[in-house]
């Protein structure tokens, strides 16, 4: 094992076991160097690294302190590496996104707030019948994001944060490409927005699946 992997395993067994809690200050370097029998350029480097997934949070002047472990924190991490995608591998991600998102819809059913689907149904109709692609996708974004923020799950809300971006472009070539995507986007917007007003969560779920095999249908018939 590389002495910097080492060292991130060893900082690693601190906090799962306990000895390092979210919040808590690091012993400084070279008490903390001596305490693992590591180097302290290992040491630095395993620093780094943590703070990179923000595992650990470097603040200059002042120490290095263990984050809050968030989940959406922690899962900011997915976002950054999705971006290095191959795009053919988009039709992987949709195929994700298929399996997670109308479970996370189905479960929003329950829990949305009248306010919240006022507010959905408001950008929608902030829209209009004849929106340009980009704005039906950016609108499609938060459209989604503010359902599945309200399904009571953290890691799963971050999850789906993080695969959105491989799809957007997938998203945006079919709206310019394939007739009357515009308009059946919003449709199916509709019909998943009706299903959460009626707490309907199988409805809302397969509606949701509906939206997402759409997409996937129509980029596996183009490649």
């Amino acid at each position: 094992m590389a002495v910097t992997d080492e060292a991130i395993e060893k900082i690693k067994d601190m906090i799962v076991s306990g000895a390092l809690r979210p919040g808590d200050r690091l012993p400084k370097e070279s008490e903390l160097a001596a305490g693992l029998g590591l180097s302290r350029n290992s040491l630095r480097e395993a620093v780094r690294a943590l703070s990179l997934i923000r595992i650990l949070d470097v603040r200059q002047g002042d120490g290095t302190y263990v984050t809050s472990l968030d989940p959406q924190l922690l899962l900011e991490a997915i976002g950054f590496v999705v971006d290095f995608h191959r795009d053919d591998t988009v039709l992987e991600f949709l195929a994700v996104r298929r399996i997670l998102e109308p479970a996370a819809t189905a479960m929003a059913a329950s829990r949305i707030s009248e306010p919240d689907l006022d507010a959905l149904s408001a950008r929608l109709d902030a829209l209009g019948p004849e929106p340009s692609v980009e704005e039906l996708v950016a609108s499609d974004l938060e459209f989604h994001r503010g359902i599945v923020g309200t399904c009571g799950n953290s890691v799963l809300c971050s999850l789906l944060d993080g695969l959105s971006g491989p799809t957007t472009r997938a998203r945006v070539w079919r709206g310019l490409t394939q007739e009357d995507a515009v308009g059946r986007t919003l449709r199916e917007h509709r019909a998943i927005l009706a299903a959460l007003r009626d707490r309907d969560a199988e409805a809302a779920r397969s509606w949701a699946t509906v939206h997402i095999a759409s997409v996937e249908q129509w980029l596996r018939s183009t490649l």
